[in-house]
């Protein structure tokens, strides 16, 4: 199993920018994500990548201010969030995403994102 441990929340005015971190050991994976889930919203497949980065993934309404990436040699993804939004306003998991950057296997114990003037 793989384990995950997220870090980089926190608050920000809207038009701030944040970078999650997430460090991963234990088993070995390919593709990694992060999705969200606000109060009384459904769980959002949010960013994925492949392990060699080379193919990302995004939710259309992150499309040009978030950008995924990894380290592979420091086991770390990272999502680099720019241009926050209140409605990106959530508790942000790394997780290991099943065949498709929607549905999720493994994940960390999230960190909070809270977009807010």
């Amino acid at each position: 199993q793989v384990q995950l441990v997220e870090s980089g929340g926190g608050l920000v005015q809207p038009g701030g920018s944040l970078r999650l971190s997430c460090a991963a050991s234990g088993q070995d994976y390919s593709q990694i994500g992060w999705f969200r889930q606000a109060p009384g919203r459904g769980r959002e497949g949010v960013s994925c990548i492949t392990k060699s980065g080379s193919r990302t993934y995004y939710v259309e309404s992150v499309k040009g201010r978030f950008t995924i990436s990894r380290d592979n040699s420091k086991n770390t993804v990272y999502l680099q969030m720019n241009r926050l939004k209140p409605e990106d306003t959530g508790v942000y998991y790394c997780a290991i995403p099943i065949k498709i950057c929607d549905i999720f296997g493994s994940r960390g114990q999230g960190t909070q994102v809270i977009v807010s003037s």
